[in-house]
């Protein structure tokens, strides 16, 4: 706890260097965005290994998302007439542990959503599922910006938090469902 405190404090002291240097790079719409998915990311990595220079992780991470971004956005427009012939929608079907799983997934994200406070519920929701950028949801709920982005991150570490205990007490770490999935794709040898 003492470690995620740290990290958070960490974000949101340094969130405004961060905001002004990607500013210089995207749409001041993807700002937040990319705001948040630097926290998300840094937050994923010190799991796995203590970040030693956590600012600077934060920096780079954000300046590769931005760059991501753009590189994604300026791919998007430059396609040719040519890459349109195939359908844009793969017809096939994903089988049915696929979807059991995906929808278990998304069941576990809802009540990870339940279990937060209503002020920071309406606000993640609001971010996440309905895709209000942070101005707008201030705007709605009567709140400052600086708030709405603190409920949101708070939001966002919750809910992960509560959806890899649920995992753990299921029994099923996160490597484990990576390497079934892996499994899953791989052809099976028959031994005669």
């Amino acid at each position: 706890m003492d470690k995620e405190v740290k990290l958070s404090d960490i974000f949101m002291g340094y969130r405004g260097r961060i905001r002004q240097i990607i500013s210089r790079i995207v749409k001041r719409d993807d700002i937040d965005d990319i705001v948040q998915e630097t926290f998300i990311r840094t937050y994923q990595a010190d799991l796995k290994k203590e970040i030693k220079y956590v600012r600077s992780y934060m920096l780079t991470t954000a300046k590769n998302l931005a760059l991501n971004h753009i590189a994604k956005w300026d791919n998007k427009f430059n396609d040719s007439l040519e890459d349109f012939t195939e359908s844009p929608v793969e017809l096939n079907s994903r089988p049915f542990e696929e979807n059991f799983e995906s929808k278990e997934r998304f069941l576990l994200f809802c009540r990870a959503i339940e279990q937060l406070p209503s002020s920071v519920r309406k606000c993640f929701v609001l971010k996440k599922v309905y895709g209000f950028s942070q101005k707008e949801i201030a705007l709605y709920l009567q709140l400052s910006e600086s708030t709405v982005e603190k409920h949101i991150a708070k939001g966002l570490l919750k809910s992960v938090q509560f959806m890899e205990r649920m995992d753990l007490i299921s029994g099923r770490s996160t490597e484990e469902k990576d390497l079934s999935k892996a499994s899953k794709g791989k052809k099976k040898r028959v031994i005669k």
